[in-house]
């Protein structure tokens, strides 16, 4: 069961809706040192302590995000990072 879940609504055509995704990855990698690749419209995400998919659809997006122990105490402070990310992304804004 995913620690942190997050559906972010859109109105992006899907290859608009990908790179959106492929931006809040990056800028997950960039905060928490992730790794991430395209398995289908699902970008998997790791590293020690953490993962998670971001899965792309029509109308929205789904983040699902798996912490270890050690990531446990900081989940609500990611997870309001990672929505304004996904809020402010996925809203074509800069």
């Amino acid at each position: 069961m995913a620690d942190i879940s997050i559906t972010q609504k859109h109105k992006l055509s899907h290859k608009k809706a990908k790179a959106a995704a492929k931006k809040v990855a990056d800028k997950m990698a960039e905060e928490y040192d992730l790794e991430s690749a395209w398995e289908g419209d699902v970008l998997v995400f790791k590293r020690s302590g953490v993962s998670g998919t971001l899965e792309v659809h029509a109308t929205e997006a789904r983040l699902e995000i798996t912490l270890g122990f050690l990531f446990k105490a900081f989940a609500s402070k990611i997870e309001v990072q990672v929505h304004k990310n996904m809020q402010k992304i996925f809203a074509g804004k800069p």
